[in-house]
C-alpha cells in the first residue's frame, strides 16, 4: 500500500450536491488538477448544470458536473486532487453522474477527454465525433466555451447510452 493510501484509508467520504456556495470550490480543484490553466476561462455554473462534490473528513477533494440538454448530458470536470486519489472517489463521482442522468430520463451522455479515455470506457463511454456532441448540447456551457475558445475540435469526444 501507499503513503497515500494510508493516509486516506481511514476518512470519511461524503459526496454532496453543490451549491452556489461551493463554485469558488469548483473552480479550485479544476486549476489544481490542471483541467483549466486560468481561472476566468472556468464555465462551471448551477444554471441548467448539476455538480458533485466528494469531501473527505470535510475536506474537498473532488468534483464532477453534468451540463444538461434536451434528453443528454454533458459530464465534465471530473477532478480528484492527486494525494486523494486510488481511494475510488473518481468512481464514486463518476457513479453519481451516471446515476443522476439515468434518473433525469437522458437518453444519452457525451464528455469530452483527451487523455482518460481509458478511465471512462469501463463505464461503457465510446469515441464519437466532437460534431455529435456540439449538435446534441449546442447551448451547453463547455461546448460554447470550446466553439468560442478554438480547443473543442481538437478534443476527443465520448458518448455512453444510459440505461446501458
Amino acid at each position: 500500500m501507499t503513503a497515500a493510501h494510508d493516509a486516506y484509508s481511514s476518512l470519511h467520504i461524503d459526496l454532496r450536491r453543490a451549491e452556489t456556495k461551493d463554485l469558488d470550490t469548483i473552480r479550485d480543484l479544476i486549476l489544481t488538477v490542471r483541467l483549466s490553466s486560468e481561472r476566468s476561462a472556468i464555465t462551471a455554473t448551477l444554471e441548467g448544470c448539476t455538480y458533485w462534490i466528494a469531501d473527505l473528513n470535510g475536506v474537498p477533494a473532488g468534483c464532477i458536473g453534468l451540463e444538461h440538454g434536451e434528453g443528454v448530458s454533458l459530464l465534465r470536470s471530473a477532478s480528484v486532487l492527486p494525494a486523494a486519489r486510488r481511494q475510488g472517489l473518481g468512481r464514486a463521482l463518476a457513479l453519481s453522474a451516471l446515476t443522476y442522468s439515468s434518473l433525469r430520463g437522458d437518453r444519452a451522455l457525451y464528455l469530452f477527454s483527451s487523455d482518460a479515455g481509458p478511465f471512462w470506457q469501463p463505464f461503457g463511454f465510446v469515441p464519437v465525433d466532437v460534431t455529435e456532441v456540439c449538435a446534441a448540447l449546442p447551448e451547453a456551457p463547455q461546448v460554447v466555451s470550446g466553439l468560442s475558445r478554438g480547443w473543442i475540435h481538437g478534443e476527443s469526444a465520448w458518448q455512453r447510452a444510459v440505461g446501458a
